[in-house]
């Protein structure tokens, strides 16, 4: 959530900013609303002194007609004063709901572009492998193997859903596995929050009112399904002060993620690349705005470390304004190589949100040597994002036979196993 200091203050450089994500934001109306409601506050505290010194004043009368003249005097100006407070609820009311719906300011050093073709392409690492065979895409090779069902996927449940079996379920849980460790390694407290979550976390995390459509929710409590670990980590420390010096704080999580998408017909069709249900681990920083440009750039060192560690092929993307989510100031996404789809697919996105979500959370911190609490700036990265690793490995790691090799890094997690051979479907 922008502050509202700064679009008072600044509004044509808030403007220009938001200009460059091609949004053009009811500013104005803002502007109105905010001196509206401060005119009304600055009336309402007036009178609601002036009734202090008359209640002052009235216990101190000795003519009883006198006081109780100035007493309905005071039952008359105390209507204006409740009439007034109901006139700066609506005005707040009416402000909060403009605020909400405006996304972040794109940090100056973010490239200008419409949409994801202006993305630029900051380094690619490695090469993407080659094969003297054609390689197969994972909805090939999964099924061939066993490990992947997709028609007792639609069965259970419908469309986009899928079940993996016997190696396929325990690659998927070593990739978990292994990230947390990795992250752990990195520097990360991992925490096992919440699958579910309540709309205040939701609004705390840019997720609410903007993407209510996109979101699970309980049809008789107050609680949704997560979208992201990125959520209830958000949440973790909402109406708190942290102490300066416990700052950054860096966490990991795992959660399923669920995620109402709309698919377009005719894209990531096939396969696993998406779905209403998927895995991820997060990683999530909490540190002072001095330091936060230097945070992104060290998630974004984790994020291409799990790659490498991968021996996966990757791409850094810097999005442009036209591109970037709606809490983020900043984001780099990664893509592997999955040579049997053809494609780079991203794994993960690493953005800077800066103060955007702890304004909403009212999360904060005391600066050494005291003053008054300051914003936090929160950041998040995929650490990966699943199933799209998923498939990059079995694609990358098939040999000619069908089988797939289990990278190195994640056999401590697959019992030793060394080779994915195929498994009787049961």
């Amino acid at each position: 959530m922008l502050d509202i200091e700064l679009i008072r203050e600044r509004p044509e450089e808030v403007k220009a900013a938001l200009a460059r994500r091609g949004i053009e934001p009811p500013l104005d109306r803002v502007l109105e609303l905010d001196a509206q409601r401060r005119s009304l506050l600055t009336e309402v505290e007036n009178l609601k002194a002036e009734r202090n010194r008359a209640s002052k004043e009235i216990g101190k009368m000795k003519d009883a007609a006198l006081r109780e003249e100035r007493i309905a005097a005071m039952r008359a100006l105390g209507e204006r004063i409740d009439a007034l407070d109901a006139q700066v609820r609506q005005a707040n009311e009416a402000l909060h709901a403009l605020i909400i719906e405006i996304p972040n300011l794109p940090d100056p050093s973010v490239p200008d572009g419409a949409d994801e073709k202006d993305n630029v392409v900051v380094r690619q690492v490695g090469e993407p492998k080659g094969f003297d065979f054609e390689p197969k895409p994972h909805w090939e090779l999964g099924p061939a193997l066993g490990i992947l069902d997709f028609e007792r996927g639609v069965k259970i449940t419908g469309s986009r859903f899928y079940v993996l079996s016997g190696a396929g379920a325990r690659l998927q849980r070593a990739l978990i596995a292994w990230m947390l460790d990795l992250h752990q390694r990195q520097g990360y407290l991992e925490k096992y929050p919440p699958f579910m979550v309540r709309s205040e976390t939701l609004f705390a995390a840019g997720q609410l009112p903007k993407f209510r459509d996109n979101l699970y929710k309980d049809h008789e409590e107050d609680l949704w399904m997560v979208p992201t670990a990125e959520v209830p980590l958000t949440g973790l420390h909402m109406d708190e002060i942290l102490e300066a010096d416990t700052l950054p704080r860096h966490y990991t999580a795992y959660t399923p993620c669920f995620r109402r998408e709309k698919m377009s017909a005719g894209r990531d069709v096939r396969g696993i690349k998406r779905g209403h249900q998927f895995d991820k681990v997060e990683m999530y920083t909490f540190c002072t705005p001095e330091t936060s440009d230097e945070e992104l750039q060290r998630m974004l060192s984790h994020a291409e470390e799990t790659c490498a560690e991968l021996g996966l092929a990757y791409r850094v993307i810097e999005l442009c304004t036209g591109d970037l989510g709606f809490n983020a100031r900043k984001t780099y996404d990664l893509e592997v190589w999955a040579p049997g789809c053809g494609e780079w697919l991203e794994v993960s996105s690493v953005s800077n949100c800066g103060d955007f979500q702890a304004r909403r959370a009212n999360a904060r911190y005391r600066p050494q040597g005291g003053g008054k609490p300051r914003f936090l700036h929160t950041l998040n990265g995929s650490g990966l994002g699943l199933p799209r690793t998923l498939i990059a490995v079995l694609e990358n790691y098939q040999q000619p036979e069908g089988t797939v090799l289990v990278p190195e890094p994640l056999r401590p997690w697959m019992g030793g196993l060394e080779v994915i051979e195929p498994e009787a479907s049961l």
